[in-house]
Parts: C-alpha cells; sequence; structure tokens
C-alpha cells in the first residue's frame, strides 16, 4: 500500500479561520483521503469525536468525497463554531458544549438511530450500543475506536463486536507522535491558559506514566517543574525514573503537589479520602478521556463551600472546594481534558496523523481489507504509509 500524489492537495476554504488555518497544517490527511477517500462515497458515516477544527477538516475531507457525516462531540468538548461550520456544511450535528451526561447518552443514541454504516468511535459507547442490539445498517461495516479508555472499554464489553474494530491507540505512530508529544504538550498548555501559573519550580503531580502521562510530565519538567510521577506498573515507574522524574505513592506525593495531573484513564484513581492529602490551594487538571480519575461528586458533596474563581463563561472552569479543615482544592474543569476546555486541543500535526489513521483505517474496512471480527491494532501496513507520510512530510 501507497500514499499516491494527491489530486487535491487542500480543501476549499471554509470561511472559518481556525478549521482553514488547520487544513493548512494537515498534508497527511490530505494524502491519506487521496488514497482512501473514494471508498467513502456513498457511505453514512456516524462520529462521536471532540468536535473542534481538525475534527472538521476530517468531516470536509468526508463531505467532499460524498460521504454522509452524523457528528456528536464529546462531553464538554463541542466548539460551538465548528459545530455551526459543519452543520452548514451539510453535516448533521447533534448536541452541544453544554450538554451533561444524560444530553450526551442521548446524543449518542441519537448517532446509532441513525444508522450509520461506518463508526468513528472515542470513548466505546457507540460500539457498546451497537453490542447491545441497537438497530445497524442493512451494509454495517465496522468501526474504529481512538482512545486507550475506549480500547478498554471495548475490550471488556460483556458481548463483544461482531464486526471489525480498530483500536486507533494501538498504534505505535499514534502513542509516540499524538499521546506523548501532541497531548504532553497542549495539557501543559491548556493547564497554563487555564490557571496563569508559571511553571519553573512548580511542584507537579502526574498520576499515571503511560504515553499521554510521559508527554505531560516531560514537558512540564522541560519547562522548570519539579514532577513526581505516580504510577503502579513497575516497568513504567522505571522509566519515569530514567528520565528523571522523582517516583512516589500517592501518601508520598500528594501531600506536595501544588498542581495534579490525572492520566490513567482509568476510573476512580483518587478517593475522597486521597484528595484529602492535598495542601490547600492545589489545582486538579485532567488528561485523560472521562472525567472521573478522581472523586470530585465526594469532593462537593464534603465542602462546607463551594466558590466559582472562573471569570469565562464556562460554568466549571475553576471551582474551589472548602474543606472542613480549612484548606481548598481547585479543579478545572470538572477534571475534564483541560486541553480541549482551555486550549484548542491538541496541535495540529499530532491530529494530522492522528486523523489520518483514522481515515485510513476506516478506508481498509470500508475497501473490505479488515477481514476479521472482534478488536485489533491499526494494520500495520497503514502504520508503516503514514510514518513514511510523516517523514517525508517533515524531514
Amino acid at each position: 500500500m501507497t500514499i499516491t500524489t494527491p489530486q487535491q492537495t487542500a480543501l476549499p476554504r471554509s470561511g472559518d479561520p481556525d478549521t482553514d488555518w488547520a487544513a493548512r497544517s494537515m498534508p497527511l490527511l490530505a494524502r491519506t483521503m487521496n488514497e482512501f477517500g473514494p471508498a467513502f462515497a456513498g457511505l453514512h458515516l456516524g462520529i462521536c469525536l471532540h468536535l473542534e477544527p481538525k475534527t472538521a477538516v476530517l468531516c470536509q475531507w468526508l463531505l467532499a468525497y460524498g460521504a454522509t457525516v452524523t457528528i456528536t462531540g464529546n462531553l464538554g468538548t463541542t466548539d460551538p463554531r465548528t459545530a455551526e461550520l459543519l452543520a452548514a456544511q451539510g453535516a448533521h450535528v447533534i448536541g452541544g458544549r453544554d450538554d451533561d451526561e444524560q444530553a450526551h447518552a442521548r446524543n449518542l443514541d441519537a448517532v446509532v438511530e441513525r444508522r450509520p454504516d461506518l463508526i468513528l468511535d472515542n470513548g466505546g459507547e457507540l460500539i457498546e450500543r451497537l453490542t447491545e442490539g441497537a438497530v445497524r445498517s442493512f451494509g454495517f461495516l465496522g468501526a474504529t475506536e481512538e482512545t486507550t479508555t475506549g480500547g478498554t472499554r471495548v475490550r471488556g464489553l460483556r458481548n463483544q463486536p461482531d464486526f471489525p474494530v480498530i483500536v486507533i491507540n494501538d498504534s505505535p505512530l499514534k502513542l509516540l507522535v499524538e499521546n506523548e508529544y501532541g497531548v504532553g504538550q497542549s495539557i501543559v498548555q491548556g493547564f497554563m491558559n487555564a490557571t496563569n501559573r508559571m511553571l519553573p519550580a512548580l511542584r507537579a503531580v502526574v498520576i499515571g506514566f503511560g504515553p499521554c502521562g510521559k508527554g505531560v510530565a516531560d514537558t512540564l519538567r522541560a519547562l522548570g517543574a519539579r514532577v513526581t510521577v505516580i504510577e503502579r506498573d513497575p516497568f513504567r515507574a522505571l522509566e519515569a525514573i530514567m528520565s528523571g522524574h522523582r517516583v512516589e505513592s500517592i501518601i508520598e506525593a500528594l501531600p506536595q503537589a501544588e498542581a495534579v495531573f490525572l492520566s490513567t484513564g482509568r476510573p476512580g484513581v483518587l478517593s475522597l479520602e486521597d484528595l484529602r492529602l492535598l495542601p490547600d490551594g492545589a489545582i486538579i487538571a485532567g488528561v485523560g478521556h472521562q472525567p472521573d480519575e478522581a472523586d470530585i461528586a465526594g469532593l462537593a458533596a464534603n465542602a462546607t463551600e463551594t466558590v466559582n474563581l472562573a471569570s469565562s463563561t464556562d460554568a466549571d472552569a475553576r471551582i474551589a472546594y472548602r474543606l472542613d479543615s480549612g484548606k481548598e482544592i481547585i479543579v478545572l474543569h470538572g477534571t475534564k481534558m483541560v486541553n480541549l476546555t482551555a486550549a484548542k486541543g491538541n496541535p495540529i500535526e499530532a491530529m494530522d496523523l492522528g486523523l489520518s489513521l483514522q481515515a485510513a483505517s476506516l478506508g481498509a474496512i470500508a475497501l473490505g481489507r479488515a477481514a476479521f471480527v472482534g478488536v485489533e491494532s491499526v494494520p500495520e501496513e497503514i502504520n508503516q504509509m503514514l510514518a513514511t507520510g510523516l517523514v517525508e512530510i517533515l524531514r
């Protein structure tokens, strides 16, 4: 499989400056869509993905090649202007930035009810609905899943998919370029935007040293923060030590933390009792896909006072929870991903790769090149094709 010379190197201008700016810096996606775009003609794609300008570029390519697009964003990450743009261009856009968990669940139901032929999922919730008996299109082909969280969810489903599912996050290319370098930069940028805090000498704790946590920890350290990592896996803990970070337990690390970054991708990592260990004024920020790694509901229920410290239109941008001990714990955006709630998401170049992996994997399914049932990683030929293309672009 090779990337051919693209017939069209850029999309027509959309009129939205952020989307057009993103499209200018996504040459790998342009190449990939030239290779696979014809496979999407006449197909209906159901998408759950952070609805922001880079996602809009992928949707524009799909629409340009004759696909029908139904899309909803993830919880709290929809950019209203991007949603309006895609709706004006013919996509069916469901839901908005202020939707709560119940509304988000209804949005997911609505995507599935439109019976798409292909699913692009970000969290595994669309795929789960299909395995539980949701009515499918007559020619349903399969799905991709973007995240660690979603891959874990899908692999743990009671009813395993009877259709091909390609987990994009299994790609070593994505883990390196998007998760480590992209997430590392954008999370720290979001934290800085949300707090205006200085990073040199900041006592930062990163919980989880997978590719995303490693990227965050390394970026913080490069900018002068004093970084401690909490990681239960001994191999990842060793990698953190060899990267120059302190590795401590929750009990050792939290009492000294000025900022905590949640990067495990798993629920219930920090209990209320763990949160009580934090010093006065500690700030908690989310890195992982779901805002459920810390017991913020328990923190809120046990607070003697809740103070909104934000000046933005986002009601939960900065919330201080005052405990009976007198100290305050500050939570950014309810621990939703701070790179999307307080910044513009992952860097364009990182998403150029990530969305190219999506397009190529969905295209492979559409062309019948995913001859399996169940959950698999990105085909190696796609990894090789895109790695080669990215080297050509970057060198």
